[in-house]
């Protein structure tokens, strides 16, 4: 037998996996989809076991921030990611448990259902980017704005009596911002167009109410009550022609504001 034939009949043993320091020494494993560049990771956090349990993982499809990603380590390979692209990619972390205790499971994009992966969550750290969580599947319901931090108890601080079921990760924008608002739904009444931060739309634009907006650059928040307090909303590009239908139809918006690149 060839030299080369003898060197193809031999097996490629598995890959070793290092520990992460920040987390107690259980078996844990990453998986990186091949396509969409995205990671997920869930851990054992309890100490005193000694073995991990066994964990379940989840790919989710091609987003824009992960083709970044991708196409900048397939250009420097070996490379580590600079900051800079760990705070466009972000990286958030669930706890079962208050105070960051419990199993946790580590999410770098969007999750649309994390009771897959835990049916509860009470505490969060948010390592690098920033993250819109809902209450509710599917990117529904009461939402909060989550930037680089730690949260040991949210749901006290937040006022929720559930906890989060889903997230979305909020990409990195440098550029102009620009949204219209509407006083009526489907861009009906009074119309504005805003490029900045706007504390209370009676003052500035004698609205009462905003019920639907276009969004042309850049990513916002907008609040029930003016100078940014209450419950929120995360636009993104894209027209809203009515938050009724939306799910907030018993929500009165009176102040936005731009999510600026300053906040990663």
């Amino acid at each position: 037998m060839s030299q080369l034939q003898r060197s193809a009949d031999k097996t490629v043993g598995p890959r070793s996996f290092s520990h992460n320091q920040m987390i107690a020494p259980n078996l844990e494993q990453s998986v990186i989809n091949s396509e969409a560049g995205t990671q997920w990771k869930i851990s054992s956090n309890k100490t005193g076991t000694k073995s991990g349990q066994t964990t379940r993982y989840k790919s989710k499809g091609l987003n824009q921030v992960g083709m970044q990603y991708r196409s900048r380590s397939n250009n420097s390979s070996g490379a580590n990611m600079s900051n800079t692209d760990m705070n466009m990619r972000g990286k958030i972390i669930f706890y079962e448990d208050r105070n960051f205790q419990g199993r946790h499971y580590e999410c770098m994009s969007d999750c649309a259902d994390m009771f897959s992966y835990m049916s509860r969550c009470h505490s969060c750290r948010v390592e690098s980017g920033c993250f819109m969580v809902y209450d509710r599947p599917n990117y529904m319901g009461n939402q909060y704005f989550f930037r680089r931090g730690e949260y040991a108890d949210y749901m006290s601080m937040m006022g929720w009596s559930d906890c989060i079921r889903s997230c979305r990760m909020i990409p990195m924008y440098r550029g102009s911002y620009r949204m219209r608002i509407y006083e009526r739904e489907n861009f009906g009444g009074m119309m504005h167009e805003c490029m900045d931060d706007c504390d209370s739309f009676m003052d500035r634009y004698r609205m009462s109410n905003c019920m639907s907006c276009h969004v042309m650059d850049g990513h916002w928040l907008m609040y029930e009550q003016p100078h940014y307090r209450g419950r929120m909303m995360y636009l993104r590009p894209g027209e809203y022609r009515s938050f009724r239908d939306m799910g907030y139809g018993g929500m009165r918006f009176m102040s936005m504001r731009r999510i600026m690149d300053s906040w990663y």
